[in-house]
């Protein structure tokens, strides 16, 4: 067997494996949307149906009609997507600055620090930041949920300053020649030729916030403040029994969303992604 023919079997077994990825992870989602087309009696029928015999698109209009409070529970999670996704953005890409383009003593040190906080999971905090909030008023209120965005995370941060290394120092000398002070060339300079990796950064914490389940089940108290999580979530739990195709239904459409953000934006994704970390 000759290379030219070794590189083929190479290439088609590569293919074979990265379609049988893709199978794994479509696998679920396909199942999803074809048990929201079924009537009730074949989501639950032995052995599973891929197919349903009669496909129902009505389940999709009866499921928001089912979930009574769906157009509502939508608001609240797109409004805190909105917050987080400003407050997220601006404060870690401020910090990047910081760490990056600004010369103090420590800088690397107290980055190394920032980094550490990675590693605390959730869980760890989540009683003294419960009790903290309790003590400020803010169980039962949004505040919880996107006040912390503005305070920057480890990872945004990191991602943005490897970003921001890459660029060149000359542009900020420059703007500063012309009279332009430090938040100037934030704002002027870096943020416009940093939008790819703004673009990763406002998508991984938009679907962070819309996905989230544990937060607002841990500071909302009020059912008609629920997000779209926590709504699918108490629809399940409901008395008696769980309309299966309605569900999906509703599943599908809180899902969809996300998944056609991430169609529009790959471009961006896999260009911030790809340049950065070109610097450490």
């Amino acid at each position: 067997m000759n290379s030219k023919s070794v590189r083929l079997v190479q290439r088609i077994c590569i293919y074979v494996i990265l379609l049988l990825g893709a199978f794994v992870f479509i696998a679920p989602f396909a199942w999803m949307v074809s048990t929201s087309l079924k009537p009730l009696n074949e989501t639950m029928s032995l052995p599973p149906r891929w197919l349903p015999s009669v496909i129902q698109w009505e389940n999709y209009p009866l499921a928001i009609n089912e979930m009574k409070l769906f157009w509502r529970y939508t608001a609240n999670t797109i409004f805190l997507c909105v917050m987080t996704v400003i407050g997220t953005v601006l404060s870690s890409s401020l910090a990047a600055y910081g760490f990056s383009r600004i010369e103090w003593y420590g800088r690397d040190k107290v980055f190394v620090l920032v980094l550490a906080t990675m590693m605390i999971p959730f869980p760890v905090v989540m009683v003294p930041l419960y009790t903290l909030f309790r003590e400020m008023g803010w169980i039962g209120t949004y505040k919880p949920l996107w006040v912390p965005s503005f305070l920057a995370g480890a990872f945004n941060v990191f991602l943005l300053r490897q970003f921001f290394l890459t660029l060149p120092k000359e542009l900020e000398e420059a703007a500063k020649i012309d009279g332009a002070n430090e938040l100037q060339v934030f704002w002027l300079v870096i943020l416009p030729l940093a939008k790819p990796a703004l673009i990763v950064v406002a998508l991984f914490q938009f679907m962070a916030t819309w996905n989230d389940f544990l937060g607002p089940l841990i500071y909302l108290t009020d059912q008609s403040d629920f997000t779209l999580a926590l709504g699918l979530q108490a629809y399940q739990s409901k008395g008696g029994g769980t309309d299966w195709h309605y569900l999906m239904a509703a599943s599908t459409l809180v899902v969809l969303p996300v998944v056609v953000l991430f169609f529009f934006t790959q471009r961006y994704f896999v260009e911030g992604i790809a340049t950065t970390g070109g610097k450490g």
